[in-house]
């Protein structure tokens, strides 16, 4: 590991002896030349090339890689790896292929995608709220009816997970009037929001929720949270908002809930396979708006630039950037 005491100076002399900063993508992942271009731009000082283009010995000197759902093979290929960045806010896919391997896992917390994601919150919660898929469904069947029209400040909103994404959507959705309640693992107290936590909070807070918005990382502990019996804690006419992960809803069980009417209308933008398969129900549902995964794309230039402070602390200092705690998988 580099010595804490070497110069910036010093650094500039060590340049040319730099191994390669590679980047690790699945098997035809069809922006890894965009990424590679988007990271050199960050970090001219460094050599930014992906998997296929290092030598047996840049694979033995790599101690560094920058990774979007790499395949894991390639990543054993380097066996002096200390750490890895991943250029996704989540890393539940690389928590499970990496469960025996030591190396440090950073996660991007990019302030950019919070800001994107509270926007998607906000639109999309909107469109619940101002009954779009209604006047949609009228609009087929060419029927001229306004609904009753509800104030903001009329309908609440229960945000399922209060960390940075949450905090963001949490002021976005405040800004707009909503009334925000929140739920997270431990404790949080944001200002203006109603925090719960725990099982019994959890319970509190989904008997008050209009609209359900889910950011929850994807782990054991949050894998089929929302279940029949949680579902069924909803207010009649509730409606879902998933921008987390497919696996934390239990498919079946909203289906059932849609079916029932129970539920109004659930926004998914995530699901348990990805791409969303031709033959899925939600396609047709008339409750349910598909989104394929684009509620809060990564920018390429913000990561970037977050990834090369952390390589270049790193390089001049050592100092390994916050890991992802492997207990908590986030």
């Amino acid at each position: 590991m580099p010595n804490s005491a070497v110069s910036t100076n010093a650094f500039a002399d060590l340049r040319p002896s730099l191994p390669p900063l590679p980047f690790l993508a699945a098997p035809g992942y069809a922006a890894t030349d965009a990424w590679v271009a988007a990271l050199q731009a960050a970090m001219p000082d460094e050599r930014i090339v992906p998997f296929s283009a290092l030598s047996p010995a840049d694979q033995a000197a790599v101690t560094v890689a920058i990774v979007a759902n790499p395949d894991p093979a390639e990543l054993a290929a380097c066996p002096n790896l200390v750490w890895l960045h991943s250029v996704w806010a989540g890393v539940e896919r690389l928590l499970a292929e990496m469960q025996d391997s030591q190396v440090h896992i950073v996660r991007l917390i990019d302030p950019r995608l919070a800001a994107t994601m509270a926007e998607a919150v906000l639109a999309w919660v909107l469109y619940l709220h101002r009954d779009m898929p209604r006047y949609l469904q009228q609009q087929k069947e060419q029927r001229w009816q306004s609904q009753v029209y509800r104030r903001a400040a009329q309908r609440k909103i229960g945000l399922l997970g209060l960390g940075a994404l949450g905090e963001a959507a949490a002021r976005s959705l405040q800004q707009a009037g909503f009334p925000v309640l929140g739920w997270s693992r431990t404790q949080k107290h944001l200002d203006g929001v109603d925090c719960y936590s725990g099982e019994a909070g959890l319970a509190a807070m989904l008997a008050q929720t209009d609209i359900l918005v889910c950011l929850l990382p994807l782990t054991a502990a949050t894998t089929g949270l929302i279940n029949a019996q949680r579902l069924a804690m909803l207010p009649a006419g509730a409606s879902l908002i998933n921008f987390a992960r497919g696996p934390i809803v239990v498919e079946q069980d909203l289906r059932t809930a849609l079916d029932a009417t129970h539920l109004q209308h659930a926004v998914l933008d995530v699901f348990a396979v990805e791409p969303l398969p031709p033959d899925s129900w939600q396609w047709t549902h008339p409750a349910v708006t598909v989104l394929p995964h684009c509620s809060a794309p990564t920018d390429k230039e913000s990561a970037a630039q977050i990834v090369a402070g952390n390589v270049k602390r790193y390089r001049e200092q050592g100092l390994l950037p916050a890991g992802v705690n492997r207990q908590q998988a986030y």
